[in-house]
């Protein structure tokens, strides 16, 4: 069975493939479900492929191929069987209640690029509440809006909020607001190696960039980060 949001997503796209005889784009996808990121967009995709009703062709641009499709669609006066999996029904055990966890609230610098690197971040856009327990240590924090899924397979997509500790120095193995030659600034897993600052990706579709350390300054460490659903 499908959720509702994924019935929908499939009904949207095999329309389209009706009368266009291409898929949606993922903003297109986005704008008729009315999410707020491609993120959603992308584990709704993958959500339909695991269960077999679509199929993505590798190397090729808007390419979607639907398998199969659920028995109501297929079958004109059945109504769709939907699990109503937007929401759990009950929360996490370890879960505590919003009203009496400390926040704060920490200012959001903009976007910072998880792909190829943005211009370099300096004006706050907004506020954003964030618990207590998530800032770590001493220090100054920030947040930053995720645009790109380089780091996808670290967790973090497009759309989400990631929150930075300030800081000038980075252990191997850190995720880092990296500014690249002042002007560039980028979401990327640090490497030293040597005299060179290498700054990876988590995701297989993007190219670890090498630099001499002098061309990269760290301007902090991802310590947290935010979610919302659509």
């Amino acid at each position: 069975m499908l959720t509702r949001k994924q019935l929908e997503l499939l009904n949207f796209i095999k329309a389209r493939m009706d009368r266009d005889g291409v898929p949606p784009s993922f903003d297109e996808m986005k704008e008729a479900l009315d999410l707020r990121s491609k993120s959603g967009i992308h584990r709704l995709i993958t959500a339909l492929e695991e269960r077999g009703f679509i199929r993505r062709l590798a190397h090729r641009a808007r390419a979607l191929e639907i398998i199969k499709l659920p028995e109501a669609m297929e079958k004109p006066g059945f109504t769709p069987r939907v699990v109503e999996g937007d929401r759990p029904a009950a929360p996490p055990r370890q879960a505590m209640p919003v009203e009496v966890v400390h926040a704060l609230e920490l200012p959001v610098m903009g976007r910072i690029a998880a792909g190829v690197p943005i211009e370099a971040i300096s004006e706050v856009s907004h506020h954003v509440a964030v618990p207590g327990s998530m800032l770590s240590g001493r220090g100054s924090h920030y947040a930053l809006e995720v645009r790109g899924d380089s780091m996808i397979e670290a967790g973090i997509n497009d759309g989400d909020i990631v929150v930075i500790r300030e800081q000038n120095t980075a252990e191997n193995g850190d995720i880092i607001v990296a500014l690249v030659e002042d002007q560039e600034a980028t979401l990327k897993r640090f490497r030293r190696r040597g005299s060179m600052i290498a700054l990876e990706a988590a995701n297989p579709a993007y190219e670890t960039r090498v630099f001499p350390d002098h061309m990269v300054k760290v301007q902090g460490r991802l310590v947290g980060l935010i979610r919302t659903y659509s």
